[in-house]
């Protein structure tokens, strides 16, 4: 059997709790985006570099870029996964909120603990962005 309604002010306070974490929502969609986007320009980059033929002696030395790209991609790779689980925690801590107040279930250790998991795997992730962000920076690609 189902408890009562929630009334209008009792959902307007689930509501107000989840607007963070909506925000962090909305922030782990843009540096997914961010991310892809960095993911694909190494992807263009190493169709590109794996295109060039041996032979051509000009360009060939251009191919020493890509263990460089391999490792800037992993990080990348793992960068999005950590974000992505983020996000699912999230959004789960949303769903457990509006159905712990629509079941009238005490849901604050629930709700903390995914938070917690998400905020980690954002940390997580920022971690890797970083040592891409340092791989890219400190390895300039002086051949263009």
């Amino acid at each position: 059997m189902l408890p009562d309604t929630p009334t209008v002010s009792q959902l307007a306070h689930v509501i107000s709790q989840a607007a963070a974490p909506a925000f962090l929502l909305g922030a782990l969609a843009a540096f997914i985006a961010l991310l892809i986007s960095r993911q694909n320009r190494i992807v263009d980059r190493t169709i590109y570099l794996n295109g060039i033929a041996d032979d051509d002696a000009a360009r060939s030395r251009l191919k020493a870029d890509l263990p460089r790209l391999m490792r800037r991609a992993a990080m990348l790779n793992r960068a999005i996964f950590w974000s992505v689980l983020g996000s699912i925690s999230i959004s789960i801590l949303i769903v457990v909120a509006f159905v712990s107040a629509f079941l009238q279930i005490p849901h604050e250790r629930g709700v903390a603990i995914l938070f917690i998991v998400s905020v980690a795997a954002f940390t997580v992730s920022l971690v890797d962005f970083a040592r891409e962000v340092r791989i890219a920076l400190s390895e300039f690609d002086h051949y263009g």
